[in-house]
């Protein structure tokens, strides 16, 4: 189908969804718009892939979420069997998280979690979605996980990665850039203006529109649950801070994941 709109990062496998999750899909057709449904642990991860493979507007990601390394193992050759998937577009979501200060055996144990999902991103030729989520006051998970990937650059100079859900700085971001990087944004900006600066200064190609729903809802939806269709006010919350039209930048943003994860 053609898209209006992409949004490259969004949960329709988790629970909040059982009881209507068809219908949220049939809106999103109706308003021409995709998503990629992202895993959290292998079971979420496979169900995105059952999703992508009924629907023509879904697409999938695979991988274990940072915070639950304590608790599930990545077996390689299950997710790699999972990962060349025809409708698996992206590894992760995958990185660092710092919010909850974890200890220093966990904080190895996320980067050993990285380090994995950056080889089988890599062996099978897709981006890696990065979750990377400091400790409050501090940009210590991004600058960590840019450590990472300019050492992963040496031996995978083709690797790619988008930043989901960024809050990073300008330098932060300049340093993805410099990378090669995209970032992508959520609902959080069409009310907080946390985000204006590093929005004007990344050149639009290197910009993306996510809803991460069912969470973070945009303005005028706060307080309901999330849901992909949201992602057009995200868009044009990005087009006005960038004062360029809603048209232009929708197109932009489209090709951009259209580019990133080779939409087809």
């Amino acid at each position: 189908m053609n898209f209006k709109h992409i949004d490259i990062h969004s949960h329709l496998n988790l629970s909040q969804f059982d009881t209507d999750r068809e219908v949220v899909i049939a809106k999103m057709k109706e308003e021409g718009v995709g998503t990629i449904t992202v895993g959290t642990d292998y079971a979420t991860s496979v169900f995105a892939v059952e999703l992508a493979e009924k629907h023509d507007n879904l697409f999938a990601c695979i991988g274990i979420h940072p915070t639950d390394v304590a608790t599930e193992i990545f077996e390689y050759e299950k997710m790699h069997e999972l990962a060349v998937h025809v409708k698996v577009v992206a590894i992760g979501e995958c990185g660092l998280d710092y919010y909850r200060e974890p200890t220093g055996e966990d904080k190895i144990r996320q980067k050993a979690l990285f380090e994995s999902h950056i080889k089988l991103a890599q062996e099978v030729g897709k981006p890696l979605m990065i979750h990377s989520r400091p400790r409050k006051g501090s940009m210590d998970a991004y600058e960590e996980v840019l450590d990472i990937l300019e050492e992963a650059k040496k031996t995978y100079p083709n690797l790619k990665a988008n930043f989901h859900f960024f809050v990073g700085d300008i330098a932060i971001a300049k340093r993805a850039l410099l990378l090669g990087c995209t970032m992508s944004f959520d609902g959080p900006i069409t009310f907080a203006r946390d985000y204006d600066e590093v929005i004007r200064m990344l050149p639009l190609e290197s910009i993306m529109a996510e809803t991460d729903a069912p969470f973070a809802s945009p303005e005028p939806y706060r307080g309901k649950r999330c849901e992909p269709w949201m992602v057009s006010e995200i868009v044009e919350k990005i087009a006005e801070i960038k004062e360029i039209s809603v048209e232009e930048v929708a197109n932009i943003l489209r090709l951009n994941a259209i580019k990133m994860f080779q939409i087809k």
